[in-house]
């Protein structure tokens, strides 16, 4: 089915939100040199698998900096994100802005890569000041086209998610969850930050869908925290699948490259759910987008909506899509759409 670019779902759905990027649902850190390049060839190899890239590469400078050479390792960072593949994305997580590196950060890394850069991320951002520090560092680098993700650590920074996530510039906020567990002074159990407890504690709980709630208010993307248990392909899978489907999450952290696949998986619609998706949409583009009956259910553009987006997720976890779909996306770039 042949669809004019002025009739394609996206813009006829989505509207507005069309232009919206519609970021990879994984988000892979590594720190160390010999990981960033493992990473990005891993990226690559995956890119050419899938046709296009699914998932981020965050280097990052907050971990991976050895202390008394953050100059020097905001420089690597700043030249593997230059010297990745066209279609790599590329972002770099930046020291916290009260950190002596934070304006060589971003004096390096924006100003030589901002280009190149799908984002950064700004570790413990408290409030939206933090972010208005951030956005002049960008001004200064000349790189204000580069969008900034916000790491949520702490109870003060959860109550002010929904500020935070309204700043224009945020793109995504993620859930901090050792650090949030930390900031509780041993009153949340060291359970709390494994697999499964961080789905139990209530105020751990509490702080994943404040975020989460405050992204999809403002049209920004969530972004799970980690699972630590890197070795456990079970506990990750299990992880992923109720950030997805209990937590509203649309993206989720990997710190090993073992966890990529599972996220993905984890992500991705069921088999039965897409090709549902593909057969409503086609229904509804011969109904030119009027109220359509399947199977004795009514749908219209609120329903469609939804699976237009069920199908934009299938496509962004790398799963296959029916013939009469693929035509929507045959044209792809570097955004994860």
């Amino acid at each position: 089915m042949t669809v004019s670019p002025a009739a394609h779902p996206a813009q006829v759905l989505l509207g507005a939100q069309a232009s919206v990027q519609r970021i990879p649902v994984c988000d892979h850190y590594s720190g160390v040199e010999v990981r960033m390049r493992k990473s990005l060839q891993l990226q690559a190899e995956m890119t050419a698998e899938f046709g296009h890239c699914v998932f981020d590469v965050t280097l990052d400078c907050e971990d991976g900096a050895p202390v008394g050479r953050e100059r020097e390792h905001a420089e690597l960072v700043a030249t593997l994100a230059t010297q990745a593949a066209p279609d790599a994305r590329v972002a770099a997580r930046v020291h916290t802005v009260d950190h002596p590196a934070f304006a060589q950060d971003m004096a390096i890394i924006a100003a030589q890569a901002g280009p190149r850069l799908s984002h950064i991320m700004l570790p413990k951002v408290e409030s939206v000041d933090d972010v208005l520090l951030a956005e002049r560092a960008l001004v200064a680098a000349g790189a204000e086209q580069v969008p900034l993700h916000a790491l949520i650590e702490s109870p003060a920074a959860v109550h002010r998610a929904f500020d935070i996530a309204a700043h224009p510039r945020i793109q995504s906020l993620s859930f901090g969850l050792m650090d949030f567990v930390s900031a509780h002074g041993g009153a949340i159990p060291a359970s709390g930050m494994t697999s499964a407890g961080q789905f139990e504690h209530p105020l751990v709980v509490r702080a994943k869908l404040e975020i989460a709630a405050a992204c999809h208010a403002n049209g920004k993307v969530p972004s799970h925290c980690v699972v630590t248990e890197f070795s456990d392909g079970s506990a990750m899978q299990a992880a992923a699948a109720r950030a997805a489907r209990e937590f509203g999450y649309t993206r989720m952290w990997s710190i090993h490259p073992a966890q990529i696949r599972p996220i993905l998986a984890a992500f991705a619609p069921a088999d039965a759910e897409i090709t549902r998706a593909a057969r409503i949409i086609s229904a509804a583009i011969d109904a030119d987008w009027a109220p359509i009956s399947e199977e004795g259910v009514l749908h219209d553009r609120a329903s469609y909506r939804y699976f237009w987006q069920v199908l934009e997720r299938a496509h962004q976890t790398g799963r296959t899509l029916p013939p009469q779909a693929q035509a929507w996306f045959a044209k792809t770039d570097n955004t994860g759409d």
